[in-house]
């Protein structure tokens, strides 16, 4: 499923709208990479799939500070 682990963000619904008004159903999915981040304290390479916010989280608070705080639920680390 495409979530955010530090953020949590997912998917969501909305329409794409024609010229003429006619509306679809579409997804917005999260910017979502897949980066490895080094840790400190465990002295190794963490792999999350992390959103673009979320890298951006994890560059101002630190690695240890961000997994605290994630809103994701803690099945990785």
């Amino acid at each position: 499923m495409k979530v955010c682990e530090i953020t949590g963000k997912v998917a969501l619904v909305g329409n794409n709208v024609s010229h003429s008004n006619v509306k679809t159903k579409r997804k917005f999915n999260p910017n979502l990479k897949t980066k490895r981040f080094w840790s400190e304290e465990e002295g190794r390479w963490i792999t999350l799939k992390v959103s673009t916010s979320g890298i951006k989280t994890i560059n101002k608070k630190g690695l240890a500070a961000a997994l605290k705080g994630a809103a994701a639920p803690k099945k990785i680390y």
